[in-house]
């Protein structure tokens, strides 16, 4: 496992350890680099117009277009970071 990947996944546990829960947009983002960073470009069809949530998730990823997993791991990092202190 890389470092940046060692990384990766420590922040993704220390996110779950915050005492306030963070805006939607910060939320949004958070999600959409984890899974960009994890899986690579968004995949799969975009939700039902219902589905609320899913369809926000789903753009919110989306519009990482062909950012590298590797990037979208630092930056979700940096961000993990800048909201934990």
């Amino acid at each position: 496992m890389s470092d940046l990947n060692a990384q990766f996944e420590q922040a993704a546990e220390d996110i779950k350890k915050l005492e306030e829960r963070p805006d939607n947009d910060t939320l949004l983002k958070l999600y959409a680099l984890y899974k960009q960073g994890s899986e690579g470009p968004v995949n799969g069809p975009k939700p039902g117009f219902f589905d609320f949530v899913g369809t926000a998730k789903y753009e919110a990823w989306a519009k990482l277009g062909d950012m590298s997993q590797e990037d979208a791991q630092k930056k979700y990092v940096a961000l993990v970071k800048k909201l934990t202190g």
